[in-house]
């Protein structure tokens, strides 16, 4: 595939995904249309040698998996489907001042700042009780610009500029409507409706999140940049599902993308949880032959890395230092924050240099905190040798990211070439 049309796809691949069920059924889409056969955990699985696979857990996490005869020395791809956001509250709506607002919590490690005045819209799960009586659940998406958060004018904050703080109780509720008659059980009714789910009886809960309205696209005077909300880790989850789809059903490769990395993976569907350790252990029946195909296989954790910023390089080790379009990032840390060791990093390095890709290094500076990944939770709970990489980004969980728009497709080649 080429650039052009890897970054086309891209775009619309990011507007489509606004929550992490919306990229998880769209890449179970992508990947029905690439062949794979989808897999129910409750089911009995009865795997062919030369198929594809794919299956779901929570409605936002997947792993997809080729299932060749020799099922040894997978290449394993892991990213995350989750971003910083803004989640609504159980019982959101406060009416006060004339208003309705919806109270929302902050997920993950958020950049607020950059969520006052933008044009928000919502979208996530809703689960009820149907017109039989069962409990079902559906995936909504508003579309529409339906919510504000108004900055406070500087008239009334002459810090604004200095050294303005934000409440995340108080300072960040969307402001819906001035229609104080604002029914929320009924805009979730016609939000079902839209989606072809009638007769409700009744809503029982909600996992919904706010987003931005503006489309992805590709900015700078020579489209040098991707820029668009979620690029953290959307880009990682686009570039390892077009890989997969692009390697044969006899290559051993398997991708997984979990929900939760934001807020630390502990959970059912996150990288802590054991999604992957059990597809993998029906994968693979026989004790001996799984620890002997984890201990001969690699994980590729692939997470956004830290582009310098031209405005505050002080901020990088100047030697380890990444910039946008100089190709994907090695990602090392002494104190296992990420899980990368020479010997993984040997093997990246040698498979990027036989296809001409270029690679960067990135090491936080030592008087800061560094992030983690999945890298070193997988690489913990399964036993598998893991590297940490990633594509050079700025202002990273900012309700719009940046990042380069030769980089994903860089890495889109490398996993290629090593799952051949």
């Amino acid at each position: 595939m080429n650039k052009q049309d890897f970054n086309e796809g891209l775009l619309g691949f990011l507007d489509a995904s606004a929550t992490p069920f919306h990229a998880t059924q769209n890449m179970a889409m992508m990947f029905e249309n690439a062949g794979f056969i989808r897999l129910d955990e409750v089911d009995k699985w009865n795997l062919e040698a030369g198929k594809k696979y794919y299956v779901t857990r929570n409605d936002s996490s997947i792993i997809a998996f080729t299932y060749p005869k020799e099922k040894k020395d997978y290449l394993m791809v892991g990213a995350h489907t989750d971003s910083p956001t803004l989640k609504l509250k159980p019982n959101p709506v406060i009416r006060e001042h004339g208003v309705v607002k919806f109270g929302v919590e902050s997920y993950g490690g958020l950049l607020l700042n950059p969520w006052f005045d933008r044009d928000l819209s919502l979208a996530g799960r809703v689960s009820f009780l149907d017109k039989e009586g069962k409990i079902a659940s559906a995936l909504i998406n508003v579309e529409q610009p339906i919510a504000l958060i108004p900055s406070l004018a500087i008239h009334l904050d002459d810090k604004a500029n200095k050294d303005r703080t934000i409440n995340k109780q108080s300072d960040i509720c969307p402001i819906l409507t001035t229609n104080d008659d604002f029914d929320f059980n009924e805009f979730l009714l016609w939000q079902l409706d839209k989606v072809g789910i009638r007769d409700v009886k009744e809503i029982y809960a909600h996992e919904l999140s706010f987003y931005d309205t503006q489309k992805a696209a590709q900015n700078g005077l020579y489209k040098d940049f991707i820029v668009s909300a979620r690029l953290d880790n959307l880009l990682s989850c686009y570039t390892a599902m077009l890989s997969i789809c692009s390697v044969s059903a006899q290559q051993p490769m398997l991708f997984i993308a979990s929900d939760h990395e934001e807020v630390g993976s502990e959970s059912v569907s996150g990288a802590g949880g054991s999604f992957l350790e059990n597809t993998l252990r029906r994968i693979f029946e026989d004790y001996d032959e799984y620890v002997a195909m984890v201990r001969s296989s690699l994980m590729i954790s692939a997470d956004n890395a830290h582009a310098i910023h031209p405005n505050f390089p002080s901020k990088h080790d100047k030697e380890h230092a990444p910039l946008i379009n100089r190709g994907a990032v090695i990602k090392v840390n002494a104190n296992q924050r990420y899980a990368s060791n020479s010997t993984t990093i040997a093997k990246f390095i040698k498979v990027a240099q036989e296809i001409g890709e270029p690679l960067q290094h990135f090491v936080t500076r030592s008087d800061m905190g560094c992030g983690s990944t999945i890298g070193p939770i997988t690489a913990t709970r399964i036993g598998i040798d893991t590297i940490d990489v990633g594509l050079p980004t700025y202002a990273m969980h900012s309700i719009r990211e940046s990042a380069g728009s030769d980089d994903a497709h860089s890495l889109y080649k490398i996993l290629v070439a090593m799952a051949q």
